[in-house]
């Protein structure tokens, strides 16, 4: 088998896709017996980093929680279940989607309760941004996972310049005396 085999240039979303299954227990809730937000991040991390380990093949980290939106409240008792797979490559970057239901497991009842974007960076052993292979999206809503990605990238990145105007104008003002204040 030949390296490009191994370890293709381009790779399909469909190749990235994975999925987590987990069951919301009482160290997971808040007093109201409600899934905690940040396990709830917890879980979408890791449901993320499988899609961009999947396309990277190779170490990566998460550089961003870029956007999530708790829907609905998770209750003590209902399955999880978690998909994700990468929107968008990008050079040493990808941005991934995750998406979240939850099954009361009583019922049967799915809802979706939760989506978040999320982008990782592939490094190597030393922690060095590595390239990553293009992702090829296939079907329309692929194609348009793709589209709506670069357009969220480039608000990150006018958000950090703005960030970074804003800090290197605020290191120039003079510190401020406590009677000041």
């Amino acid at each position: 088998m030949s390296s490009t085999e191994t370890n293709p240039i381009v790779r399909t979303v469909a190749s990235t896709q994975s999925e987590m299954t987990e069951i919301v227990l009482p160290n997971d809730t808040n007093t109201l017996g409600n899934l905690l937000g940040g396990r709830l991040m917890h879980f979408i991390d890791m449901t993320g980093a499988m899609a961009a380990y999947r396309h990277s093949r190779t170490y990566i980290v998460t550089a961003a929680m870029d956007h999530i939106d708790f829907i609905q409240p998770v209750h003590l008792g209902d399955l999880l279940t978690l998909r994700s797979s990468v929107n968008r490559a990008f050079t040493s970057s990808m941005e991934v989607g995750v998406k979240v239901w939850a099954e009361n497991t009583q019922t049967g009842v799915h809802r979706h309760v939760a989506s978040a974007y999320l982008v990782f960076v592939a490094i190597d052993k030393d922690g060095r941004p590595v390239r990553v292979p293009e992702l090829l999206p296939e079907t329309p809503n692929e194609q348009r996972r793709y589209a709506d990605a670069l357009l969220r990238r480039e608000h990150r990145e006018a958000e950090s310049a703005r960030r970074k105007a804003e800090r290197r104008a605020t290191a120039a003002q003079p510190a401020s005396t406590p009677a000041a204040q």
